[in-house]
């Protein structure tokens, strides 16, 4: 709750300080178009990545593998769009970032171990040899059913 409430609160007053700052410097107007300029060519550079990361996924999955790093991208430039779209020279800031693909495979390769799933199924684990079997009987719908001979007959 803390960490969201700072991002919520801090990100909003960094974002007024530095439109402030810059505003000081630069004027209203240029202010504004730097804002402007930096989300159209953010949204360039975003297009260009994700249709390079996409393409990289599918030749993966024709290959057969899953495209694990492809598809955490694929998210990092997801809240890269959010972020260059948010006017703001702090969002965009964060949001250039993660259009670096090599910046994107470092946190890629800092975050993927903390989300590792690991399951269990019936053929593995400490129980691999004790699976249950479970009898049962198959009859199909348009066929007679036929009586099996009791075994109890006296």
């Amino acid at each position: 709750m803390p960490f969201f409430l700072l991002l919520f609160i801090g990100v909003p007053l960094v974002e007024i300080a530095l439109f402030i700052q810059v505003g000081d410097e630069l004027g209203v107007l240029p202010t504004v178009a730097l804002v402007v300029i930096t989300a159209v060519l953010g949204v360039g550079l975003l297009r260009w990545q994700g249709f390079e990361t996409m393409t990289r996924a599918r030749s993966r999955m024709e290959a057969g593998e899953m495209p694990a790093r492809e598809m955490a991208e694929g998210f990092m430039l997801l809240v890269s769009g959010v972020l260059l779209m948010t006017p703001g020279f702090f969002t965009d800031t964060v949001g250039f970032l993660l259009l670096v693909p090599w910046l994107r495979y470092a946190l890629f390769q800092w975050v993927a171990p903390r989300f590792v799933v690991r399951t269990q199924s019936p053929f593995s684990g400490p129980n691999a040899g004790s699976h249950q079997t479970f009898e049962g009987e198959f009859y199909h719908p348009d066929e007679p059913v036929q009586e099996k001979p009791r075994l109890d007959k006296k």
